[in-house]
């Protein structure tokens, strides 16, 4: 009779141990790919305002004449007062005062719509979403007679905190502060005559 051969092959232990282990990483690589998503978001986002905000400046430096109609969020003294463009904004804003002429006057009311249509989204739909923009997108621009300076903003949601943005425009709008996201570019007008 000959001695029984010793068994080769894995136990169910080292089955089970090894099944734990793939799944973790398998977990791990699906948390890690569920946080790439939201931080592309994020960049695609700003990427977005980034070209709105630009967009908008030079909206106001082609049209210098009529510079001053662009400024829809301030009052008097150049604070910020509230007011802006994109989502939830029911308000057509015209031209007011008597800067540049009626054309410059009306192409700056037809910038400013441009502009709050961009905010909204209303580039790219799907169905009848409008989804061309970033989460709840707003603009605020504001004039400064006193530094003779535009402020242009574009404030929008993000998804995960960071630290509060110091502009005001868009503030209190999204839940915590440190979820609102802000770009701005502040800019003089140059004089070429």
């Amino acid at each position: 009779m000959n001695a029984p051969h010793p068994r080769a092959g894995f136990s169910l232990i080292e089955v089970l141990v090894a099944l734990i282990v793939v799944a973790v990483g398998l977990l791990g690589l699906a948390a890690l790919q569920s946080k790439a998503q939201r931080a592309e978001l994020e960049s695609y986002q700003r990427a977005q305002a980034l070209i709105l905000l630009q967009d908008m400046a030079g909206r106001i430096n082609t049209n210098r004449s009529a510079a001053r109609c662009y400024a829809v969020s301030s009052n008097a003294d150049g604070n910020y007062d509230g007011d802006m463009l994109g989502s939830a904004n029911t308000t057509v804003y015209t031209c007011g005062g008597a800067f540049g002429t009626t054309d410059t006057s009306n192409l700056a009311d037809a910038d400013l719509a441009h502009w709050d249509a961009l905010l909204r989204g209303t580039s790219e739909t799907l169905g009848s979403e409008s989804v061309g923009a970033m989460i709840g997108a707003r603009g605020c621009i504001v004039y400064s007679p006193v530094t003779d300076e535009f402020t242009v903003s574009v404030v929008w949601q993000g998804l995960t905190d960071t630290l509060a943005p110091t502009d005001p425009c868009g503030a209190g709008l999204y839940g915590e502060e440190t979820k609102r996201r802000v770009v701005s570019t502040t800019f003089r007008i140059g004089d070429l005559n």
